[in-house]
Parts: C-alpha cells; structure tokens; sequence
C-alpha cells in the first residue's frame, strides 16, 4: 500500500521566505497551460548573443546554474528554469513529474518564449530531460551540454542508493520521520557531502546560503512530494524501452554534445563517461577528476571555457568519434551558488 506524505491545507501552509536571486540576476515568471515557471537569467554583456536554457537536477533549482551563467554572460544570452515542484515553480497541475513530463515543460517553455533553437544544458535528472528534448525536437537544440546526466546505469554506486530508493512508495515518509531532528545544517552537509567531490570547496557564504535554500525548500507543503515522484519519474525512465530508451535517444540526438563527468560524482558512475561519448554521435568529453556530481558548480570556469569551445567549433564540427579532453585538478575557489 502507498503511503505518501498528507497534503497541507491551504490555511495550514506556512511561510516561505524568498528564494535567493544574485547580483545582476532576474527571476521571470512565465504561464503555460497547466504550468507556472519561474525562470532565472542575467543579463547579457550585449545584444544578439545566442540563447542557452539550463535545467537543473533533482532537488536542485535554477540557482545552480548562477555561475555558470555569470561566467558565459559574454558569450550567451542565459536562462534557467526552476522545473515544476522545484524552485520558485509550483507542482505542475497534473503532477506529472515523470522525465517526459519535464521534456514536454522544457519544450513548450522554449517555444512560448519564442528564443528557440537553444544551447540546452542539464545537470543529472535534467540531463535525462534534456537529451529526451534533443532527441525528440532537434529544430529547438543547437549544442547539448550534459553535465553528470541521470542516464541508465546496469550497476548503481553504492551511494547513489539512498536517492533511487525515494522512488518507493512510503520510503519518503519514513526517511523524513527518521530525520525529523535533523537540523537545516545537518541536511545541508548531507547534500553538500553527496554532490560536490569535496564539500570543504564550499565557502562560508555559499554554505550559508545552502541552508538558507534548504530551511525555504523544507517549509515547502509539497516538497518531498515532488522529490519522490520525481526519483520515480527517473527509475521509469531507466526500465523504458526501445525508442523511449534514453540510451537510445542518446544515439538520436543531431546536436554537437559536450560531456562533463567527475571523478567524484556519488551520484553519477564516472565509468560511464566512456559509454555516453560513444553513444552521442558529436560528442566531446571533459573529465574533471575532483569534482563531483555538480561540476558547474564546483568549476565553474573551467566548464565555461568547454562551453566556449563547443561554441566555437559549432561551425565547423569534427568528423569521427567524440573527442576527449581531459581537465587538470581544479584549483579556483568556489563563490557560492
């Protein structure tokens, strides 16, 4: 029998301090049938630069790309979306929270706001959305940028566990009646240990600006329901088959395709780096041995400067297989995200 945590009455719902919004940033709110979106952006350093749209992971928000994006804001015109469920956007009305689902936002969001065809970014489960979105609708894809993508693993990391298990029905409730005393810190260092290759890069700053997005994200109503469906959305994608098969929209997608894998990532097996640069035809791989499961977060400027690359080789695209670059140990210090 399913057991999912109660919905909080409307009357019940408690308070919600806002979400951080950087120097320089903006956050748009955009209507589409059945879905309100809150998407970030910076300006760009000037006019006519070529759009990008990022999309974030599971539990993570459009904040996580705000680096990256003040690191490419000379060379793209930046957006990030906070998928439903997640950021500043509430659940989507029909609460489909299933990778296709997302695809579909993604797509009717490039296409509402008229920027399209985009340089698509993803990092881990918004790695998956974004492939299904190159695969299926390549006229909206001009480069795909993957960062850790959430694609099918035969053998799951030992740690990557605890996160599929969400997807079974009641494991979200007793994990959140297990760690009913854990404090907004303790869960804090729990993610930051998880997803970055050394916590400790994280800067008192950007660590309190971690807790703070953790206590607004747990005063949430709907929360763990969407970080449950959502884990759920992911292992279904995993069993599908045949042409729904994200390893074999991988195969599909036209786009010139960069890479990122870390040598760290808990979430992500770094053994299937070799596996996604074969299965994108135009691929080029960048491996960051230090870094975990959010490199453009860790990296920023060196997941930038690939970016650059791949901009700049659009025009002319190699012939053969994808091509491996191999990034030293990162020594820039991380700013917060």
């Amino acid at each position: 029998m399913s057991c999912e945590l109660p919905p909080v009455p409307a009357a019940a719902e408690p308070k919600v301090s806002a979400v951080r919004v950087a120097p320089g940033e903006e956050l748009t709110t955009v209507e589409l049938p059945g879905r309100t979106l809150v998407v970030r952006s910076r300006p760009p350093a000037r006019a006519g630069l070529p759009p990008a749209l990022f999309v974030h992971g599971l539990g993570g928000s459009s904040q996580n790309w705000s680096a990256l994006m003040q690191s490419l804001a000379g060379d793209l015109d930046a957006e990030a979306l906070d998928l439903p469920g997640f950021g500043e956007s509430p659940p989507p009305d029909d609460g489909d929270y299933s990778i296709t689902g997302q695809a579909r936002t993604v797509v009717r969001l490039i296409e509402a706001r008229g920027r399209g065809p985009v340089h698509l970014a993803g990092n881990s489960m918004g790695g998956a959305v974004a492939t299904r979105v190159a695969a299926a609708r390549p006229d909206l894809v001009r480069t795909l940028t993957l960062v850790s993508p959430a694609l099918p693993e035969i053998r799951v990391q030992r740690t990557a566990v605890p996160t599929g298990l969400l997807a079974v029905p009641g494991v979200a409730s007793l994990f959140f009646r297990m760690t009913k005393g854990w404090t907004p810190e303790d869960r804090t260092r729990g993610v930051l240990s998880l997803t970055y290759g050394d916590a400790a890069r994280v800067d008192e700053e950007g660590y309190r600006h971690a807790v703070h997005e953790m206590e607004r994200r747990l005063a949430l109503p709907y929360f763990w329901d969407a970080m449950t469906r959502s884990a759920r959305g992911i292992v279904n994608a995993y069993t599908l088959g045949g042409q729904q098969g994200l390893w074999r929209q991988a195969e599909r997608v036209l786009a010139p395709t960069l890479l990122v894998y870390g040598g760290r990532d808990r979430l992500v097996s770094f053994r299937m780096a070799r596996k996604a640069a074969t299965a994108f035809r135009e691929s080029r791989l960048l491996t960051l041995p230090d870094a975990g499961h959010v490199a453009m977060m860790e990296y920023p400027h060196i997941v930038a400067d690939a970016v650059r690359e791949l901009l700049a080789e659009t025009a002319e695209l190699p012939e053969g297989e994808g091509r491996t670059v191999t990034g030293p140990p990162a020594r820039e210090t991380h700013t917060g995200s």
